[in-house]
């Protein structure tokens, strides 16, 4: 399981999903370019000391993320406001890696067309959209928890 993140905005999202694929032991992908510098101080702030622990992989864009190797590892799996299934109803496989778009635009149409299914997480009347990090964190407690994904926690003594 991989998280992407596909041009990412805002800072702090960044480092937000850095530190949540640290916690839970899940590679986190960038596609650049960012709207940010990498090296920007909210991400290290927002990843706190977590950054450090974050398996991270930067691509110089769209083109150089598709032909990494980890692409062949499984399926690609947009999360979109224009998605076509729900969340909850699609069954996730371990090598499957989730996608997530600008905060500001989403993602162009090719790369909707790339990915192998198109998701969105199910809001109340009204709601457009939740923040890409917090969307990411839903996403992946699901996948995490039908692939039996979760880090085992150390035993105590």
């Amino acid at each position: 399981m991989r998280l992407a993140l596909f041009q990412p905005d805002i800072p702090q999202n960044l480092g937000a999903a850095l530190r949540l694929g640290a916690c839970l032991d899940t590679p986190v992908d960038v596609i650049e370019p960012c709207g940010f510098p990498l090296e920007d101080r909210a991400v290290r702030r927002a990843a706190m000391d977590y950054g450090r622990l974050a398996a991270l992989t930067r691509h110089a864009g769209w083109a150089d993320f598709q032909a990494a190797p980890q692409r062949g590892e499984g399926r690609l799996v947009l999360l979109t406001t224009r998605g076509a299934q729900p969340l909850h109803s699609f069954a996730f496989q371990t090598g499957d890696t989730l996608l997530f778009g600008r905060e500001s635009a989403g993602v162009p149409d090719e790369v909707h067309e790339a990915a192998q299914s198109r998701l969105f997480i199910p809001l109340a009347a009204g709601a457009r959209s939740l923040n890409v990090t917090v969307s990411a964190a839903i996403a992946l407690s699901e996948a995490l928890r039908q692939t039996g994904g979760f880090p085992r926690p150390p035993r105590d003594g």
